[in-house]
């Protein structure tokens, strides 16, 4: 066991402790999946496969599925146990959680009703409406996040609070800016569904937001934001230990508990570390796999014809005879290469409010 003085010695690296929370994560993942794997097998949780899918998919159906409430203890636990927490890092975490508990019902209503659609889309997107507004409202109010958005490279700034109202709610006084209210609930919402569309392959989402969240991490880094910089690692090292159990051929998917949790987190660290408008590069993947979909469906309404073979896109590629495991790294490297631009930009634009 380490002495409290290592422990104390610890805290004055920053970078060893992001790195250590990173690793502590994982290594928290791995020993426990095989104990949440056999449980979900036992309660007989497995996925239902959709029959419009890929035909390669139906031999998926049964697999366990709600790893997603295993990676959301986790990254709470280890996050809380070694994290140093304040309110922005707090927001991170409950929006991920109340997006996370919305999923966890949509994955019941699947497993126990066995209906591969779950909620309906009228009522997941009204809840997530309601959980990103109030998001949006806990940021301004609560955790102290500016309503100016920064505009990446060429300097200045929106003042997306220009527009504002003041509640009385219970004696408190609630500011609402209108514009960077709606433009965070856009966010979240978009993020939490796109994260999920991406959600179709083996080690995809999983693979993709430990990218992001190694972005973010170093952006919080970069801002001396250690608390965000710490969750945003370990929620990066339980995704990478989700992935020993969810890379192909999958033995647990993570669910919507999962990619409706780790959506809003992604979302949410573009708020609390200023970088809302570098969020549709970061995460580029996410915004490529909804804006198939949306072309998909507007192509077909209009025209009777698909742009793609499937949507979203990476079943497309599926369908043009790509292996799930050639479409996930290939993925992954898309999205490296968009993180990384993302940082680069920031790391720029930071240098450019120094100089």
């Amino acid at each position: 066991m380490p002495s409290f003085s290592l422990l104390l010695q610890i805290g004055r690296y920053p970078t060893y402790q992001v790195f250590l929370v990173a690793v502590v994560a994982l290594g928290a993942a791995v020993a426990l999946f095989p104990l949440w794997i056999r449980l979900v097998r036992y309660r007989n949780i497995g996925q239902q496969v959709r029959a419009d899918g890929p035909q390669g998919h139906l031999v998926k159906q049964g697999t366990p599925t709600m790893g997603g409430v295993l990676i959301m203890l986790v990254v709470t636990v280890v996050y809380v146990a070694m994290g140093s927490i304040d309110r922005q890092s707090l927001l991170v975490l409950g929006a991920m959680l109340a997006c996370a508990l919305l999923g966890f019902v949509d994955d019941y209503a699947k497993v126990v009703k066995e209906r591969s659609l779950g909620l309906t889309a009228t009522a997941k997107i009204a809840w997530q409406a309601l959980i990103s507004l109030t998001v949006g409202l806990l940021a301004v109010n609560w955790a102290g996040v500016s309503a100016v958005v920064n505009l990446p490279l060429i300097g200045g700034a929106w003042n997306l609070g220009a527009l504002s109202s003041t509640l009385m709610v219970g004696g408190f006084a609630i500011v609402v800016p209108w514009l960077y209210v709606l433009l965070v609930a856009v966010m979240v919402v978009a993020a939490s569904n796109t994260v999920n569309l991406t959600d179709g392959l083996d080690g995809l989402a999983a693979g993709t937001v430990m990218i992001v969240m190694f972005a973010f991490a170093a952006i919080a880094f970069r801002q001396n934001h250690l608390p965000i910089s710490l969750l945003a690692a370990a929620i990066a090292g339980t995704c990478v230990g989700f992935l020993w159990y969810n890379s192909y051929p999958a033995d647990i998917f993570m669910g919507d508990t999962g990619s409706l949790g780790l959506g809003a987190a992604v979302a949410t660290m573009a708020v609390v570390t200023k970088s809302e408008l570098l969020l549709p590069l970061i995460g580029g993947i996410y915004v490529i796999e909804g804006l198939s979909v949306i072309l998909q469906i507007v192509s077909y309404k209009l025209t009777g014809k698909r742009i793609f073979r499937m949507a979203p896109i990476h079943h497309h590629f599926e369908m043009k005879g790509w292996s799930e495991t050639k479409v996930m790294i290939r993925f992954w490297i898309v999205t490296g290469i968009l993180a990384g631009a993302g940082f680069a930009i920031y790391f720029l634009s930071s240098l450019k409010k120094v100089g």
